[in-house]
Parts: structure tokens; sequence; C-alpha cells
């Protein structure tokens, strides 16, 4: 059809993210009322497929067409294996939404105290960008992060290598060669020197 859009294998953002919590009343008044995302839109719906418990499946607008949603799994309890965790690999899976400008970032820091919300982790900087850390009332972790420039190309080109290097040390399942970081940092640098070396 002349004019109509085709298929692409491309997607547009993030639609949103989703977790359980067995804390309705405290999700939707952290969410909604302390933090200030509207609540947008509700599903309530008998469980599916057969076995699965009846739930309610709401959302909150996290900005930029994007949703922050969670499944209320009416007459549950929490799973042992699902209770939070403070621990590297817990907090690992986290939500972080992204602010404009750093007086956004300290906007939000004193936002976030004056409502009596603990920081976990008030000013971090992992290359570029900065961020603060704060727990909702599920215990799982949300970031703020404010980008200090733009990711380039170049970042993704390194990125490249550092993942490549990685992968390969993984490749060889010996802890010896693959324990920590500096073992990536050696193997990205002997393949770079030799890309260069490879192009005089």
């Amino acid at each position: 059809m002349p004019g109509a859009s085709q298929p692409s294998l491309t997607i547009q953002g993030v639609h949103h993210t989703a977790r359980p919590t067995w804390k309705l009343r405290e999700t939707v008044e952290f969410y909604r009322d302390r933090l200030g995302l509207p609540l947008v839109h509700a599903i309530s719906a008998r469980g599916w497929p057969e076995g699965h418990p009846d739930f309610l499946h709401f959302f909150f607008d996290a900005g930029n067409d994007a949703t922050i949603a969670f499944f209320y799994y009416i007459g549950t309890e929490r799973p042992e294996s699902m209770r939070p965790e403070r621990s590297t690999f817990y907090d690992a899976t986290h939500t972080a939404w992204k602010v404009e400008k750093a007086e956004d970032l300290q906007f939000w820091r004193e936002h976030l105290k004056a409502q009596g919300i603990d920081l976990y982790y008030e000013d971090i900087r992992h290359e570029i960008i900065q961020s603060l850390y704060f727990m909702d009332p599920n215990g799982y972790m949300v970031e703020f992060t404010h980008e200090l420039r733009p990711m380039q190309v170049l970042d993704a080109e390194d990125a490249e290598r550092t993942l490549s290097a990685a992968m390969e040390l993984e490749d060889l399942r010996n802890p010896e060669k693959f324990g920590r970081i500096d073992d990536v940092w050696r193997r990205k640098g002997a393949e770079l020197a030799a890309s260069l070396k490879g192009r005089q």
C-alpha cells in the first residue's frame, strides 16, 4: 500500500518495566504520592493461564511515554525466594530514570529527603553519569541519573572492545585467567595493540 510504513526490526524505547509487589497501598502511595508519578492504567484480571492467581497490573507514568508497572497477585504471600536482600547481585536489578540537568538531580535529592525517603547512595559517579539511589517499599532499588555528556561513537567502539575481550575470557572457562577486571583490561589492551600494529 503506497505511503504505508513498513515493519522494521527497531524498538521505540522502554514501554514499561514490571515487578511483583505484595504491598499494594504502600507501592501506590510511594510512586503516586511521594514521587509524584501519575497512576495511568490498571489491568484487573482473573488469573491466566490456568492456576495463575488473579491480579492487578498497574502502571505509573515515568516520563517520555515510559511507565513503571507492578503486579499485585491477589490472595498470595511473597515467596521466600522473592524476599529482598541487601546484596550486590540483588541491587543490580533496578530501575534508573534519567533527569536532564545536574540541578534536577539535586532537586530530587532534596525532595526525597523531605519525603523521608532514605538515600542508599547519595552521589555516585560512573564515568559519564552521576546518580543517586534509594529503595521503594518493596526493597527494589531505584536510581535517578544525570548524563554528564552524551554517549558517542567512541563509547560504542570501546564497549565492543571491552565486551569482546570479556567474552573471549569467559569462553576459556578458566577462573585463573578471568577472575578480575584487570584480566579484561590486559586482553583488551593486547588486542588493541595488535590491531594498531596491523594497520602500520
